[in-house]
C-alpha cells in the first residue's frame, strides 16, 4: 500500500502528499514533537507518522548530515563500511604540510588519537584486549585516555624481544596500555622471528607461552597496527630481517605484515618458510574477536589494509582521509 492510498480521501494529489511530509517533519525535527504528538495534531495514526517521515527521507525533503565534534570524515566512514562490510570505521583528515616526513608523524598521531578514544568508548569495557606492538601502537598507548579502562588486562599478541636496541621497546606497547587503563600486562617475551621452525614449535608449546598465547586467542577486543614492504619496517629495525629479505619478500606479492605475518593482496601468506619462524597469534585468529581494530596512517600503507581488510582481519578500520580514499578507489573528496 503506498503511503498516499494509506491517508486516503485526504491526500488528492502529490502535492498535498509532499505538504504532509514538510509537517510532519518540521515537527518531528524542528519542534522535538514525538510521533504521537504528530499524530494527534495532524489527525493520522502514529503509524501513518512514521511512514511520512520514512518517505521524507527517502525522497530528499528530509536530509541528515552527521558532524561530529571531533574532526572527522563520516562520508568515508559510511562509505568504507558499506565497502567492505565493517562494524565501525573511524577516518580523520589527513595533514597537507607538504612535508612528507612531518605528515606522516602528524597522520600517525591523529589516527593514534582517534584510536585511543574509540577503545575508551567501548561499552561494556572489554576486561582482556589483545596488543600488537610497532610504532603506530606505540603512539596509540600514548594517546589513550587517562584510565581509560579501569583493571584492563592486557596480552602481547605477537612476539617482540628484540634482537637489537631501537628507538623504542616492543614491549612498551602493552604496559603503556595497561598503565593508562591502571591495569595489569602479560607479555610475550620470546623473538618475533627465531631461525628454525623447530625453535618455534619449542617456544609455542612450552606450558608458559603456550598459556599467554591461549589467552591472547581468548581476548574479545585486538587493536594491532599494519606495516608495510619498506626497509623502515619494525622488524628490519630490530634486526629480525635486512633489506634484502624485505626486497624478495616483495618480489614474492607481500605488500606488508601484521602481527609479523607477511601477506599478499588477498590476505594469504606469502613466505610459508619465513611464516613456520614467526611467534604469535595467526592473522586468522582475529576473526574471532568481537572486536578487531586495524589501525593504519599514511596512504603507503593502503596495501596492506586493504589485504586485511579482504582476509577479513579486520571489523573496526582506523585511519586517515587519505588512506581511506585508496582503499575506496577514489578521490578523498569525493
Amino acid at each position: 500500500m503506498t503511503l498516499q492510498a494509506d491517508l486516503g480521501h485526504r491526500v488528492t494529489s502529490d502535492a498535498q502528499r509532499e505538504q504532509f511530509m514538510v509537517q510532519a517533519a518540521k515537527l518531528y525535527y524542528d519542534l522535538d514533537r514525538n510521533q504521537s504528538e504528530i499524530a494527534q495534531e495532524l489527525g493520522l495514526t502514529r503509524w501513518q507518522v512514521g511512514r511520512l517521515l520514512q518517505e521524507a527521507r527517502e525522497t530528499g525533503i528530509v536530509r541528515i548530515e552527521i558532524v561530529p565534534r571531533a574532526q572527522r570524515r563520516p562520508d568515508l566512514e559510511s562509505r568504507l563500511q558499506a565497502c567492505w562490510g565493517l562494524r565501525e570505521a573511524i577516518v580523520v583528515p589527513g595533514p597537507a604540510s607538504g612535508d612528507s616526513i612531518a605528515d606522516e608523524s602528524l597522520a600517525i598521531d591523529a589516527v593514534a588519537q582517534a584510536a585511543g578514544q574509540y577503545l575508551a568508548a567501548l561499552t561494556p569495557s572489554p576486561a582482556l584486549v589483545g596488543v600488537s606492538w610497532g610504532r603506530t601502537m606505540t603512539a596509540v598507548a600514548r594517546r589513550l585516555p587517562p584510565r581509560w579502562n579501569d583493571g584492563v588486562q592486557v596480552v602481547l599478541m605477537n612476539g617482540a624481544t628484540n634482537i637489537r636496541g631501537t628507538a623504542f621497546r616492543t614491549n612498551a606497547v602493552a604496559e603503556g596500555f595497561a598503565e593508562a587503563g591502571n591495569g595489569s600486562a602479560t607479555l610475550l617475551p620470546v623473538p618475533a622471528i627465531v631461525g628454525n621452525p623447530a625453535t618455534r614449535t619449542v617456544l609455542e608449546q612450552d606450558p608458559v607461552i603456550a598459556g599467554i598465547l591461549d589467552i591472547a586467542r581468548k581476548a574479545p577486543v585486538a587493536c594491532f597496527g599494519m606495516g608495510p614492504m619498506t626497509t623502515r619496517s619494525v622488524l628490519v629495525d630490530s634486526g629480525y630481517l635486512d633489506a634484502g629479505e624485505i626486497a624478495a619478500l616483495q618480489h614474492a606479492g607481500a605488500v606488508g605484515d601484521v602481527l609479523g605475518r607477511f601477506l599478499d593482496a588477498e590476505g594469504r601468506i606469502v613466505s610459508p618458510e619465513l611464516d613456520a619462524r614467526t611467534i604469535g597469534l595467526r592473522p586468522e585468529a582475529l576473526r574471532d574477536k568481537a572486536y578487531a581494530i586495524g589501525v593504519a596512517a599514511g596512504a603507503h600503507k593502503a596495501g596492506i589494509a586493504r589485504a586485511c581488510l579482504a582476509a577479513r582481519y579486520i571489523n573496526v578500520l582506523v585511519t586517515d582521509a587519505a588512506t581511506a580514499a585508496q582503499l575506496l578507489g577514489g578521490d578523498a573528496h569525493a
